[in-house]
């Protein structure tokens, strides 16, 4: 379990990616996820990449507005995180609204931690993103640093 559910306790910076170069929903969720490889949070990329698409087969996680949150609950998953991408453009995407997206929090989730503290994280994500001037700030945010900092100094 987390010591803390202060997304600043969840989310690393380095985890925070602006500008994907990503096209498809497939590849921006490859970029993320092979981010999250590389900063030591996930320990097989195709796993856990395999994981989140058998996740999206399930339901459309996103919300509208360019924002989505796939996630998968995986073994791959070393520590619960959340990784952020803005793509360069807005890619199709399956939402509540038939809009692209922009913004991705992609959700790490490790097998033991599946329950309660997913759900929270869930949670906390949602009330930030039922704020509509919050959206449009994500959306606008140009570099890594300013993306990082909306989301953490919001919690």
């Amino acid at each position: 379990m987390l010591e803390s559910m202060d997304l600043k306790n969840v989310i690393n910076r380095e985890n925070v990616l602006v500008d994907i170069e990503g096209t498809t929903k497939e590849e921006v969720l490859k970029a993320l996820c092979n981010q999250l490889f590389n900063t030591g949070y996930i320990n097989d990329v195709d796993d856990f990449y395999a994981d989140v698409l058998a996740r999206e087969e399930e339901g459309l996680t996103g919300l509208g507005k360019g924002i989505a949150i796939p996630h998968g609950k995986s073994e791959s998953v070393i520590n619960t995180t959340i990784a952020i991408g803005k793509t360069k453009q807005p890619i199709e995407w399956v939402s509540l609204d038939d809009k692209p997206v922009e913004v991705i929090l992609l959700f790490a989730v490790k097998n033991s931690d599946a329950t309660t503290t997913h759900i929270k994280l869930l949670q906390k994500v949602a009330i930030m993103l039922a704020d509509d001037e919050f959206l449009v700030a994500l959306q606008k945010a140009e570099n890594e640093d300013e993306l990082f900092g909306m989301i953490t100094q919001r919690d």
